[in-house]
């Protein structure tokens, strides 16, 4: 059984003291895809180490993450743009728009999110969605941008039906399911219940947002157990099949 974490931070200064045994105890679990997106020029070089050490489990995209755009984001997005033009990634992000911290950076957030989508479908590549507060502000772009060249992931989903069926509508998107499903009254497994599982993959967001019973406590990409028996409760299907089945929705996307 393989089981795909499309969205983990496993670089982060949070596993600084045992990256190695969290990475082993994946593998050895059947956890062995683990999709890494970067934040911002911080975080490269120690997303970059980490997919170097382990380049048959650990795959990194390159982006600038929208709380990461500041006022300096054209020199961060000339870096990113670079790094894009001199190795392959997997995807472009974690990209998009976040109006939950600031919402006076929009413009520039709005900038920054159609300056990459344009350079995902120029090289062909997926990019993967970071939406806080901003469904509208991004389906905006979306709508305006959507071709057939447009494909990827909205992470960490946790908006209503109507949202996901928008996000379904363009074709080309899968809808990332993480930790959340399994919170008691976040009503999220209610909207999952509705969707189709072929248009869902799996996440953590690990070190961030770890799932029931382990919440509050940092995540961890085997905690993607916990998620996938979610919905193998969600779905009746027993948890062989849910893994089977998401991993290759997240092949669907990732191409490989």
């Amino acid at each position: 059984m393989i089981l795909t974490d499309t969205h983990t931070h496993l670089y982060s200064e949070q596993f600084n003291e045992d990256i190695d045994v969290v990475i082993n105890k994946c593998i050895e679990k059947g956890i062995d895809r683990l999709f890494l997106p970067n934040i911002d020029s911080t975080s490269i070089s120690v997303m970059m180490e980490l997919a170097k050490k382990y380049p048959n489990n650990c795959f990194p995209m390159m982006g600038l993450h929208p709380t990461s755009v500041k006022e300096n984001y054209k020199e961060e997005l000339q870096l990113i743009e670079e790094w894009l033009n001199k190795q392959q990634f997997c995807a472009i992000g974690e990209i998009g728009i976040d109006l939950y911290w600031d919402k006076s950076t929009l413009a520039i957030q709005q900038d920054a999110f159609r300056t990459q989508i344009n350079w995902a479908k120029e090289r062909n590549l997926p990019f993967v969605i970071h939406c806080r507060d901003a469904f509208n502000e991004i389906f905006d772009i979306l709508d305006e941008l959507n071709d057939e060249k447009m494909k990827g992931i909205f992470h960490c989903f946790t908006g209503t039906l109507e949202q996901a069926q928008h996000i379904i509508n363009y074709g080309n998107f899968k809808i990332g399911i993480g930790g959340v499903v399994t919170f008691k009254n976040a009503g999220l497994d209610k909207v999952v219940e509705q969707l189709d599982i072929n248009h869902l993959v799996l996440e953590t967001d690990s070190p961030y947002l770890a799932p029931a019973p382990y919440r509050g406590k940092r995540n961890e990409s085997t905690y993607l157990y916990e998620i996938a028996n979610k919905i193998a409760e969600i779905y009746h299907l027993p948890i062989e099949e849910i893994a089977k089945i998401t991993t290759h929705n997240s092949k669907e996307i990732f191409g490989f």
